[in-house]
């Protein structure tokens, strides 16, 4: 399918018919079916889909960690897999998990990490933008698993990339962490860094991407804004009824009622004028309307309705193989 243009014009990412295939014969899988998808510079664009989806194999491909079976990737210009030295010193990659050596301290990793990083900043500030300045002397494996994580991004962030691939950035983070690191990916983002991210938390793509693509069996089944995702799906108004109302439903134009019992659950393409209707109805009849709520659609409910789409589409040739392996000194610049 076509992807909508990037918010900004020059193309930093461009993937071009990308496919991947795991094994031979009749047990090749074929984990990335044919994605195009292109970033613009400065943007922050958002990877999304359901497990096995073709996420992790398709950014890894535009990494550079694994070579594409068929297709093309231009990373800043450059085939991230052929053209490596032209394209690791720009980016900066922070993997599902990092790995790094428990017995080493977060310092220790920093210098080492540092070593081998081309224009590195000053370990103190990249572990001052992640909050871990206080856990310099600490070992890597007496972090929580929210400081591993945000260990992993100071680490991606040394070389000032460019480019930054976060793959599941904030899994394992709490809630207050979880906000720290969205606050510095928007001043990142801000000071011009291209960002190419997956993740689970639609609400961190919601909050963050200017644009998204959706991947479903190895495929991108839907792209744009979020609003444009999200433009289409019904909004939702839901309620209970008091017990013994005698009243019969209302007729709202154009939306739908379903009953469970006392809840109602209304779903409309106009959400202030069934509001409206709904509420002068209640009014009229001198009904206490218990629990409402009502709400636009979100990309929770566009993200399901998509998926639930796609899974009844043909499926994929073979079962999901597991993505390959990827080695933390292969990302050494």
């Amino acid at each position: 399918m076509e992807t909508s243009q990037p918010v900004h014009g020059e193309h930093v990412i461009e993937v071009t018919d990308l496919h991947r295939h795991y094994g031979t014969g009749s047990s090749r899988y074929h984990a990335v079916r044919g994605v195009d998808l292109t970033v613009g510079r400065g943007e922050l664009f958002a990877l999304l889909g359901t497990n096995g989806a073709g996420k992790t194999s398709t950014m890894e491909l535009i990494e550079g960690l694994a070579a594409p079976s068929d297709g093309s990737v231009r990373v800043l210009g450059h085939d991230p897999h052929r053209e490596r030295d032209a394209v690791r010193p720009r980016i900066g990659i922070m993997l599902q998990e990092g790995g790094f050596p428990g017995d080493l301290t977060v310092a220790e990793t920093g210098r080492s990490w540092a070593g081998m990083t081309s224009n590195a900043r000053p370990l103190d500030e990249a572990l001052d933008l992640v909050d871990l300045t206080h856990r310099r002397n600490v070992r890597v494996k007496q972090l929580s698993g929210g400081e591993r994580r945000r260990l992993d991004l100071a680490m991606a962030l040394l070389g000032r990339p460019e480019v930054l691939f976060l793959d599941e950035p904030s899994t394992g983070l709490d809630p207050e962490a979880r906000v720290a690191v969205w606050r510095l990916v928007r001043e990142l983002r801000a000071q011009g860094t291209t960002v190419l991210l997956t993740t689970h938390y639609l609400e961190e793509a919601e909050e963050l991407a200017d644009r998204l693509a959706i991947m479903h069996g190895g495929q991108v089944v839907t792209t744009g804004t979020v609003a444009e995702v999200i433009a289409g799906r019904p909004s939702r108004i839901s309620f209970e009824l008091p017990e013994y109302s005698g009243t019969s439903l209302p007729q709202l134009a154009g939306a739908t009622l379903a009953a469970d019992g006392r809840k109602i659950t209304v779903q409309t393409p106009r959400l202030q004028a069934t509001l409206t209707d709904l509420l002068g109805w209640a009014n009229h009849h001198g009904i206490e309307l218990g629990a409402l709520d009502a709400r636009s659609a979100s990309l929770e409910e566009a993200f399901l309705a998509i998926a639930s789409e796609a899974a009844h589409r043909p499926p994929a040739d073979t079962p999901a193989a597991p993505s390959a392996r990827r080695r933390l000194m292969g990302l050494a610049r």
